[in-house]
């Protein structure tokens, strides 16, 4: 077997491994790169393997850094089988053809600035329509069922615990009359999250490929996140405030709407109006509604208890789809909370909600993710006096609140936890999707821990097992 790394290393994006079998080539996560505009084109248009020789494509899970680049592959010539779990292939299906549409807005803005300069128009990298049509491809298989993919190739998907539908996934090949088992960790999820099942634990393999975003930080207890929330809800609803949440459409807002229905019905915090203001989230959360397989114990208990059949929906919560609805929010009166796209607030609704708040020392923005150097939820997040959403400048006065425990990936402690129970037996760890300093944290992590031969692989390397 041999593993050619062409992406998700060195970076947490644009996940892509060939794995090379004596008979077979198989395609292990086709992730979207994403960067500077012009280098993530071309590294995403000219994807480095042959896809003609391409046997199969196996994908972890839903978010676009692991499967946003299957619409181009689909479009460039590849025509077998994309198997993933049955969540994934329905998340898939809503999140695609959003990033396709977002591809051609893109290039229509990219156009008007070129066509002032008298230069050609670009192409999009693909179109909604492509998204959908390589969602034909697609192939749904369930948790802990291992299946043939290809000659003497199979594959088993154990829940990852990341989000909805995601896994880990055990290769197991025949070559030379031995069975070689390779184990790639996917993106691990934190314990005790709520909604989705914590990780799996670690099954025996003889090759591990371990994920290692956050490889050198520990995240807060779960359960004082929660008391924090409650804590932001009550001020600034008190002072008559608006909270504005930017929130990822996958995963983040399920679990923020899914803690407030707790809270709520727990009467530790006001019924305030609180509105999900994004057509994709609706869109992904009426897939969590259609995988309740997926919940763990905790959420199918409150369920119970609550007598309540939907954990994302209840009494004060509005979803909003239209323009329309959306604008009108800008004058409803608080308090209320809008939860909105995107999560490091560089795109869509919130950034229109932004601008209508940040300016009242009332109001407050409350971050509950990581964001990315430069964008607008970092410069939110680090406070700026001044901020600039749609070329125009604002003074930053609502007060900020940051809630990075909500985070759904593995720390270092649950990462090393995870790998310790086989760390002394695996013939060799590779340490993939992190950052120099966090992969490198982890590697020295693993190897204090008995790991014989850690690797942390550079885009374009190649190993042999």
């Amino acid at each position: 077997m041999k593993i050619t790394f062409l992406g998700g290393v060195g970076t947490v994006t644009g996940s892509m491994y060939h794995i090379r079998t004596n008979r077979q080539n198989i395609l292990l996560e086709c992730g979207l790169y994403q960067g500077k505009r012009r280098e993530s084109y071309q590294r995403n248009q000219k994807i480095a393997v042959d896809i003609r020789r391409l046997d199969a494509v196996v994908l972890s899970h839903a978010h676009i850094d692991h499967s946003g680049n299957l619409p181009n592959l689909v479009k460039q010539g590849y025509d077998g089988p994309i198997y993933a779990t049955h969540a994934t292939r329905d998340l898939c299906a809503a999140m695609l053809p959003d990033s396709g549409h977002i591809h051609e807005q893109d290039v229509r803005y990219v156009n008007k600035k070129r066509a002032r300069r008298n230069l050609p128009p670009m192409e999009p990298l693909y179109t909604e329509a492509d998204a959908v049509h390589s969602l034909s491809y697609f192939v749904g298989v369930n948790y802990n069922r291992p299946l043939e993919i290809a000659r003497d190739v199979r594959v088993t998907f154990l829940d990852a615990g990341h989000i909805l539908g995601s896994a880990m996934v055990l290769l197991e090949t025949k070559e030379h009359n031995r069975t070689l088992r390779l184990l790639f960790s996917g993106d691990l999820g934190q314990p005790n999250l709520p909604v989705v099942q914590d990780p799996t634990p670690m099954p025996p393999a003889d090759y591990l490929m371990i994920e290692s975003t956050y490889g050198n930080r520990e995240h807060p207890p779960i359960e004082d996140i929660k008391e924090q929330l409650a804590a932001i809800v009550n001020k600034v609803a008190e002072r008559g405030g608006r909270i504005i949440v930017p929130s990822f459409a996958v995963g983040r807002t399920q679990e923020i709407v899914y803690d407030l229905h707790q809270l709520i019905q727990e009467e530790r915090i006001p019924e305030i109006p609180i509105y999900v203001d994004s057509p994709l989230a609706l869109n992904v959360t009426e897939v969590f509604r259609r995988h309740p397989e997926c919940y763990d114990q905790e959420t199918r208990d409150f369920l119970t208890m609550s007598g309540d059949g939907d954990p994302f929906g209840f009494y004060r919560l509005r979803y909003v789809r239209s323009v329309a609805e959306s604008k009108a929010l800008n004058n409803t009166p608080n308090p209320l909370m809008i939860i909105s796209a995107s999560g490091m607030a560089e795109a869509g609704r919130v950034q229109h909600h932004l601008k209508h708040a940040i300016t009242d020392p009332r109001n407050a923005v409350l971050i509950i993710g990581w964001q990315a150097p430069n964008t607008l939820g970092w410069r939110i997040a680090a406070r700026q006096p001044h901020v600039r959403i749609f070329g125009e400048e604002f003074p930053l006065r609502a007060e900020v609140y940051t809630l990075y425990g909500y985070s759904a990936h593995a720390d270092r402690d649950d990462l090393l936890t995870w790998a310790r129970p086989h760390a002394r037996v695996i013939k060799a760890t590779f340490v993939v999707h992190g950052d120099p300093k966090p992969a490198q944290a982890l590697a020295e992590g693993l190897r204090e821990q008995g790991c014989r031969r850690v690797e942390v692989p550079r885009r374009g390397d190649k190993f042999t097992l």
